[in-house]
């Protein structure tokens, strides 16, 4: 039996930092969501080393460094007044047509 795969409540280009792990503390901003194994790629976190081979003239071969995936779990998005937060939803409109969903900080319910 196949799991349905999580619904995240972060996006691509949202900062965030780095709450659990050898990375802990670090703020980035998120590259890339994997969504089928709940894990998303941070600028600059989770640095590891792959080797690469040389492809033509211009593109250089050898080991290089990328950053690699990270459970969603570890990350928490940033608030710009109280730091690191998890994220709520706020329902605007009463008719169908006119409801608009927006994030949320759950300490300060400021707009993220």
């Amino acid at each position: 039996m196949v799991e349905a795969a999580h619904k995240f409540k972060l996006k691509k280009e949202d900062n965030v930092q780095i709450i659990a792990g050898k990375d802990k503390g670090k703020r980035g901003r998120i590259l890339k969501i994997i969504r089928d194994k709940d894990r998303v790629v941070v600028e600059g976190i989770n640095i590891v080393k792959k080797a690469k081979k040389r492809r033509s003239k211009q593109d250089r071969g050898g080991i290089i460094e990328i950053p690699s995936a990270i459970h969603y779990s570890n990350v928490a998005m940033i608030c710009k007044k109280c730091g690191p937060t998890r994220v709520g939803y706020k329902i605007e409109g009463t008719e169908a047509s006119t409801k608009n969903k927006t994030r949320i900080c759950r300490k300060c319910k400021e707009v993220l």
